[in-house]
């Protein structure tokens, strides 16, 4: 069974900084493509940063790029989150994703690509 379990979320005061961690379970964590998206009651799931499997490339939203920093740990089937300068509008529920087949760089943000979703943990940051 595979399972994807996000932690590190929690309430911050703008401009500061937390570690979302994503420990993966269940599938062979470095043949995947490991996402970040964050979502707001109301709105659509949005992208947020990417790893790639192939060469660990990165791709980020342009709203975190410079802030928020994705890593990988494939020796801890782990992904990781730095988010950095917190706003207030980084206030979301976050997830992480897992996508076998991402080699298409222009669909990462596409939810269809990713097979495998964590619970979510929640980043409030206030004002």
């Amino acid at each position: 069974q595979v399972q994807l379990v996000e932690s590190g979320g929690g309430s911050v005061q703008a401009g500061a900084s937390l570690r979302l961690s994503c420990a993966v379970a269940g599938l062979t964590f470095s043949t995947y493509s490991m996402a970040w998206f964050r979502q707001v009651a109301g709105k659509e799931r949005e992208f947020v940063a990417v790893a790639h499997r192939v060469d660990g490339v990165r791709q980020y939203a342009d709203s975190v790029r410079g802030r928020f920093t994705i890593s990988r740990d494939n020796a801890k089937n782990t992904a990781y989150l730095q988010m950095s300068s917190l706003r207030s509008e980084d206030t979301a529920v976050y997830y992480c994703a897992a996508a076998k087949d991402l080699d298409d760089i222009r669909r990462v943000d596409d939810l269809d690509m990713y097979e495998h979703w964590g619970q979510g943990t929640q980043v409030t940051v206030s004002a």
